[in-house]
């Protein structure tokens, strides 16, 4: 088979033609690797072999494109090759080129990830730790590159969400204080530190309108004992302690 004209396109791609009108548009790696460049006649297995060493081209240039987008691991590559329907056999041809090139990498992967989430997220080590392990990432390489932020950074961004959400508490210092504790536990920060963080504020308690609030409200159907009985129990039931409660009387 012979060819007729060899074109270099804008892409950087190659455009051979052949006697036979067919084309195939490929990589110089291939042209070189062949010979092209010195050849005028190929022969059918020959064809064939360029045909899917270009298709093998396309499939490691698409799946580098999405890599080099944002820094991937192993599992999210195979679930992208999946979704392309890209066959068994071509994905490990893509996986072992990629490897070769260092383009998988769990320690650097990770390493990424963490800086990533720590500069860019509120999350805590837990849930870091947590999503790395999901990404199929072994523990100990977790650790190393955890193990490198000192807790202050962490307390920093405890106390940076507390601070925020003290502005917003509308119940009793008890319930806050819960919701508060449940929000950064399910934001993957340790128990201990969370309560070293709260312990360092001063919390305002809404006692005094929620009571007076509740009293207006009773006022008309009870009165004296049995009105201060139905609004401490109100108050009991929105989380005040009783030290609040004798507090406000």
């Amino acid at each position: 088979m012979e060819i007729k004209k060899i074109t270099k396109l804008k892409s950087g791609k190659y455009k051979l033609e052949f006697e036979n009108k067919t084309t195939i548009t490929t990589y110089d790696e291939i042209i070189l690797e062949n010979n092209l460049l010195f050849k005028k006649e190929i022969d059918n297995e020959l064809y064939d072999k360029i045909a899917n060493a270009t298709l093998d081209y396309d499939l490691y240039s698409r799946v580098l494109k999405y890599i080099l987008i944002k820094m991937r691991n192993l599992k999210e590559i195979k679930k992208y090759m999946d979704k392309l329907d890209i066959k068994e056999s071509n994905q490990n041809k893509i996986i072992t080129k990629l490897k070769e090139n260092n383009f998988i990498n769990d320690e650097r992967y990770t390493e990424a990830y963490i800086a990533d989430k720590i500069n860019l997220s509120n999350i805590g080590p837990n849930k870091i730790k947590k999503e790395l392990e999901e990404h199929d990432i072994d523990i100990n390489i977790i650790n190393k590159y955890l193990d490198k932020y000192e807790d202050e950074i962490f307390i920093e961004k405890i106390e940076k969400i507390i601070t925020k959400k003290i502005k917003t508490q509308k119940c009793s210092n008890y319930i806050f204080k819960q919701k508060i504790i449940k929000y950064l536990l399910d934001l993957g920060y340790d128990l201990d530190m969370i309560n070293d963080s709260l312990n360092k504020f001063e919390f305002n308690s809404n006692i005094q309108k929620d009571y007076e609030r509740i009293k207006r409200k009773l006022e008309t159907k009870y009165n004296d004992n049995e009105l201060n009985y139905q609004i401490k129990n109100k108050l009991y039931q929105k989380g005040y302690s009783k030290e609040e409660i004798e507090s406000i009387n």
